[in-house]
């Protein structure tokens, strides 16, 4: 049984195919679907799979960095309202950006900051976005970092060395997704070195597709061939990177049942 730690399974590219598209990903034998909000015009879609998906669908709750301005009190403020008012199984994506735009990473700094500090108040881990600004982000979390941070580096991508500082944190993993596949993007090799122990699967459905379907829309139940990949980079079989991913996922999101029914999918 797989968990997909981060999609973004109520994205438009899903709008004909949305339900058929999650029986597949439980057919597959993805069981937990976790998705992590972006924006506000992200909200309702995200909430209305969640309600109808009760046991497979998951919402987090948190500002993207590319959806981070010049003035965030609004949606800040929407977003603290509903992390103390509803159901999360996590805050949700966070993080910096600068693979865009530089423009704004002061406000980004102070968004990120601030909901990692109410990811510790409410007890919930965060699921963090570092595109082209590993140093930047990292730097915050070691900062913010005590026995209540808890978290996962989305899409990670990066350096053994960089593996080894998100490891040295804690309660904290690696999250791995299609580009593991990629033959030219480093990311098997350095698996390699860094081993499973502190991984997490996750697709970001629409994006990042895995081989074989690279250049597609990316879904759920593509789980298995991420893990088939991370298993042959670090020599271990398909059945311990499931077991493993399973069990930090578990830890991680510790809030999400931990026996899960699929009966309403």
């Amino acid at each position: 049984m797989f968990t997909d730690t981060h999609a973004h399974l109520y994205h438009n590219q899903f709008a004909q195919d949305r339900e058929v598209m999650v029986k597949r990903a439980v057919d597959a034998g993805v069981t937990r679907l976790l998705l992590p909000n972006v924006d506000h015009d992200t909200i309702e879609v995200m909430h209305a799979l969640c309600d109808a998906h009760p046991t497979v669908c998951y919402p987090m709750m948190g500002l993207h960095p590319c959806h981070v301005g010049a003035d965030n009190s609004a949606a800040m403020e929407e977003v603290e309202r509903l992390l103390r008012s509803r159901w999360y199984c996590a805050v949700g994506e966070i993080g910096i950006d600068l693979y865009w735009d530089k423009t704004f990473l002061p406000q980004q700094q102070e968004v990120f900051r601030q909901q990692v500090r109410w990811a510790k108040e409410l007890d919930l881990p965060i699921a963090i976005h570092c595109r082209e600004s590993f140093a930047e982000t990292i730097a915050i979390v070691e900062e913010e970092n005590d026995d209540r941070l808890r978290g996962v580096f989305h899409c990670f991508t990066g350096t053994a060395e960089h593996a080894a500082r998100v490891i040295a944190l804690g309660d904290f993993y690696l999250g791995i997704g299609g580009v593991v596949t990629y033959p030219k993007g480093g990311l098997a090799e350095t698996m390699a070195v860094v081993g499973a122990d502190h991984c997490v699967l996750e697709t970001d459905a629409p994006y990042l597709a895995p081989v074989p379907f690279r250049g597609k829309r990316n879904e759920s139940s593509y789980i298995p061939h991420i893990a088939a990949k991370l298993a042959t980079a670090t020599g271990r079989s398909v059945e311990e990177i499931a077991r493993i991913t399973k069990a930090n996922a578990s830890a991680l999101f510790n809030r999400i049942p931990a026996v899960i029914s699929a009966t309403n999918v």
